[in-house]
């Protein structure tokens, strides 16, 4: 075999390799580096590795690697990209790995790149000639943003494991259940004029009053007919997060911008939730024809919904010593769960880490994690049923 990195070189190289996600193409970045990185160190310790194009991205790539014969098996899946990094706010340089405090910082040491590293080392340990059910490895693209890589790769139907598990940094608790996330535009366009005649024009903040109303009521509906007590949170939340109407006290305004953001629990699927929405604004849609509009400010996220008492479940808890939970935040879970596979979120690193500033994960889960998924990939790719 190969030289082949050791645990703190594969971190070090991962962020070394920009692979930033956003929405504004000039912060934009393709995640061909990452990839192909991983797919080297793969195919080195004897995987077969296939690279795909993922469509409606700016050049976006997901790797799947297989080792091992059969059917069933593990997939250990996790995404490419990280978020920017905010400017000026960092201690150290966000692509350099930098060990201080027994923790490693650097852009996406948590969430996620480091997951793969531990991934890595953690088969690079194991007797993979005896696997007799697959081992795969997804790592894939725009997470941080439109989830277009999990949703193509469901999509795609390429493989079916048994079980998965998704990297994120959960504190190494397994993760059965999250809520979903929506975002919504919601524009009135009025007639401006001058506010010596209100007859004269159509207020489009006035208006706007009337939708919040309707969509207060949409809220209540939602914490009425939805809930689930495993959240802290137990019902789906509305939050309004911008508005913006208008340009001076005496026109009338003609323009009014809202925007919202909708958490669903499982069992409300989004779909469902944008009829809603239109349901509870069509009356006011036809008092004033053409003056609603409704957008989507981008992908949104279904919720996500596992079993707390399922095997797999319950065989991570017990390994990790941690109960099942559920979180707030979305991941790519509902889409890999589409292949059939009992699928958990469960990873090293806090989330509280995730999104910030001197991001970081502290040393004393590398071990851990590495020894965990030994486990882990031994009960689902050699142990005999």
């Amino acid at each position: 075999m190969k030289t082949f990195p050791d645990i703190k070189q594969s971190f070090r190289e991962l962020i070394a390799t920009p692979s930033i996600s956003a929405l504004e193409a000039k912060l934009d970045m393709s995640n061909q580096g990452v990839v192909t990185l991983l797919s080297q160190w793969l195919d080195d310790l004897g995987f077969d590795c296939q690279i795909h194009p993922v469509p409606n991205t700016r050049g976006k790539h997901n790797l799947l690697a297989k080792i091992g014969q059969g059917h069933g098996g593990l997939l250990l899946a996790g995404h490419t990209d990280t978020v920017p990094f905010d400017e000026g706010r960092w201690s150290q340089d966000p692509f350099t790995l930098t060990e201080k405090d027994d923790r490693w910082y650097g852009l996406g040491s948590c969430d996620m790149k480091g997951f793969f590293a531990l991934v890595l080392e953690a088969v690079r340990q194991m007797p993979t000639q005896d696997f007799i059910r697959p081992l795969y490895i997804l790592a894939s693209a725009d997470e941080e943003t439109t989830m277009n890589g999990a949703k193509a790769f469901a999509q795609s139907k390429a493989i079916a494991p048994e079980y998965a598990l998704i990297g994120e940094p959960t504190g190494l608790k397994p993760v059965y259940m999250h809520k979903g996330h929506l975002a919504q535009g919601i524009r009135i366009t009025g007639r401006s004029g001058h506010s010596s005649d209100p007859a004269k024009g159509l207020n489009a903040i006035e208006i706007m009053h009337q939708v919040i109303g309707q969509l207060l009521k949409l809220k209540q509906h939602l914490a009425e007919h939805y809930r689930e007590e495993a959240f802290s949170v137990p019902y789906p939340t509305m939050n309004f997060g911008h508005i913006h109407g208008g340009d001076a006290a005496n026109r009338i305004c003609g323009c009014c911008d809202l925007h919202l953001d909708i958490r669903p629990l499982p069992g409300l699927p989004l779909e469902v939730l944008e009829q809603l929405l239109t349901q509870y604004l069509a009356e006011l849609s036809q008092r004033y024809p053409g003056a609603i509009s409704i957008s989507q400010l981008y992908p949104g996220s279904q919720p996500f919904a596992g079993q707390a008492d399922a095997q797999w479940s319950q065989l991570v808890a017990e390994l990790s010593n941690q109960a099942p939970e559920v979180v707030n935040y979305a991941t790519e879970a509902p889409y890999i769960q589409q292949l059939g596979c009992q699928t958990l979120v469960w990873g090293p690193g806090s989330i509280e880490q995730a999104h910030q500033p001197d991001e970081y994960l502290d040393t004393a889960y590398i071990n851990k994690t590495v020894d965990l998924l030994k486990h882990l990939i031994y009960h689902a790719c050699i142990k005999t049923p």
